[in-house]
């Protein structure tokens, strides 16, 4: 039987396994959580929050336009292709209640990448941000969608703000590139008579979400998160947090992260909510002086992001001065955490960064810090109750503590598997169960587990592994440095070399400054041979590093 070291250092309270037997479908979870906590703040944005209650009907006139007007059937896909905002979890929820499956869409998609979405998944309908119409529009002829629902940014204010909101966005910042798609508009769709009769029952084994992967490394593909699959992340999720004083119906979380991507889904949308908290919707991360105005009148207590989010907000101006005596919990995750960055917010916040680790195909979370950490690890933490891990080598054996290998997982949260793509499936999801992650990791004796990187992002010199995220979490400490991304370049002696992809501030170290820096913490095979300095990193909508651009950009 697999070895499970971490069951013995799980925090005080924590279960080692859970069940999902309490609910048959995402959408009686939320249900439950309208009824326990009605009258409390749910999902706000720009200053504007709804309660549970109010979210509550406003799903059900939602999920009746989807059924009568729309004409929608069980497991139909449906795609939302919007921004943080009110209607998003509006959408969300209706979708789940009428028994479709959701399909999360990257509003920054090109056209080419959303026609493959939309004609991979079937989608029936979309419900997108007018902001984004003009793509939709160039691959209209070309898709599968059948109707389309129109929405403005601030539909869901109240009427002076709504009208001052999407004015902004139309004439003066110019976000509406003119179109002529045309369709029904989510402002009316909202005003449908509820019909109890559009509910529909799910059981566990339907599908829930179609979730795409980034596709950074070829065409996306479609996970089948089931709702046995999103039932399991979120009760194991929820043991985690009763156990680290998550208080119900107390916290406020700040949501930076887009609802499209699987970490704030999971986490914001839909754990957090069930411990019924209020879910400050942040439109665009990007924009660090709304972002920090939002952190300045807020005052949340839980925060979630990625690494380049935290070393942002750090570099901006405005940051230092804010009051954090409310902030109790920063999780991070999509992306190794840096060292370097883990420590200046402990120092700026007080609060330690708490780092996780997740992949769209797990739901995400598989394994977690303690919430209540006291300081920065450098480990992504102990499996979740109900999941196994291990490490293995190229040739699928199991390795002993402390080596390094491919981690492999196994869960009630792990997909069903890749829609219409069995071959793909079965590369990384054998007949046991495991899930082949293509992460590097290593597990110690506690059973916390660190991802070294990449299997398919390591760079071999003179023989040598080199991993890119240990490079650029040294290289990221020297002073002057905001920003690295390192890559593998083709080299006559040594195969292959390092090569430094770096951001810096004004005035910028030399080259041979930020090599000094590296040569002092690395092996010399390890240290960058050449640096090359950017404006900027290519980066998901998210903030990871696109490393395949990132090649394209900066390689030979």
């Amino acid at each position: 039987m697999q070895e499970r070291p971490w069951l013995a250092h799980y925090p005080e309270g924590v279960p080692e396994t859970i069940s999902i037997d309490r609910f048959q479908s995402v959408a009686q979870m939320f249900d439950e959580t309208v009824e326990q906590y009605g009258g409390l703040p749910s999902f706000s944005c720009m200053g504007v929050s709804i309660t549970y209650a109010e979210l509550g009907e406003k799903v059900a006139a939602m999920r009746s336009f989807f059924v009568h007007t729309l004409g929608l059937q069980p497991g139909d896909r449906v795609a939302l292709m919007m921004p943080n905002c009110l209607q998003y979890p509006v959408c969300i929820f209706a979708a789940l209640q009428a028994g479709l499956t959701v399909v999360n869409v990257n509003p920054l998609y090109t056209p080419r990448e959303l026609k493959h979405q939309l004609n991979d998944a079937g989608v029936k309908a979309i419900v997108l941000l007018e902001n984004f119409a003009v793509t939709l529009q160039a691959v209209q002829s070309e898709v599968s969608v059948q109707h389309i629902v129109l929405s403005e940014l601030g539909d869901m204010l109240p009427t002076l703000k709504r009208y001052l909101v999407n004015a902004v966005v139309r004439y003066v910042k110019k976000l509406v590139p003119a179109h002529h798609v045309t369709g029904h508009r989510l402002r009316d769709a909202l005003q449908t008579p509820v019909d109890e009769s559009t509910r529909h029952v799910c059981g566990h084994d339907d599908i829930a979400f179609l979730q795409y992967t980034g596709g950074t490394t070829g065409l996306s593909k479609g996970a089948m998160l089931t709702h046995a699959n999103m039932l399991a992340n979120l009760e194991q999720a929820a043991v985690w947090l009763q156990a680290a004083g998550i208080r119900p119906g107390a916290e406020k979380i700040l949501t930076p992260l887009p609802l499209y991507h699987i970490f704030a889904l999971t986490a914001n949308c839909l754990a957090f909510m069930r411990q019924g908290a209020q879910i400050v919707l942040v439109p665009n991360a990007r924009d660090l002086p709304a972002l920090i105005k939002t952190m300045r009148t807020e005052k949340v207590s839980v925060m979630t992001a990625v690494n380049t989010l935290y070393n942002a907000l750090l570099n901006a101006p405005g940051f230092s001065e804010l009051d954090h005596s409310a902030l109790r919990v920063c999780l991070s995750g999509g992306m190794s955490t840096q060292a370097v960055v883990a420590e200046r917010w402990k120092q700026s916040t007080g609060v330690t960064l708490v780092e996780a680790y997740g992949l769209t195909e797990t739901s995400p979370a598989v394994c977690i810090n303690p919430l209540d950490l006291s300081d920065f690890n450098g480990s992504v933490g102990l499996p979740l109750p109900s999941t196994e891990v291990c490490v293995r080598d190229l040739d699928g054996k199991t390795l002993a503590q402390g080596e390094i290998g491919e981690l492999c997982v196994r869960g009630p949260q792990v997909m069903r598997g890749y829609w219409n793509r069995p071959e793909e499936t079965s590369k990384c999801l054998d007949a046991e169960g495991w899930f082949h992650t293509g992460d590097i990791a290593q597990m110690d004796e506690k059973g916390y587990v660190r991802i070294v990187d990449r299997l398919k992002d390591m760079i071999v010199v003179s023989g040598f592994n080199v991993y890119p995220n240990e490079v650029e979490d040294i290289a990221v400490g020297c002073e002057g440095v905001i920003e690295v991304g390192a890559i593998g370049v083709a080299d006559e002696r040594t195969g292959e070399a390092v090569r430094l992809i770096v951001v810096a501030q004004d005035p910028a170290p030399s080259a041979e400054q930020v090599i000094a820096h590296c040569r002092e913490h690395l092996t010399p095979y390890k240290v960058p041979k050449q640096i090359v300095f950017a404006d900027e990193l290519p980066k998901t909508n998210v903030g990871k590093i696109l490393r395949r651009e990132l090649r394209d950009q900066h390689g030979d």
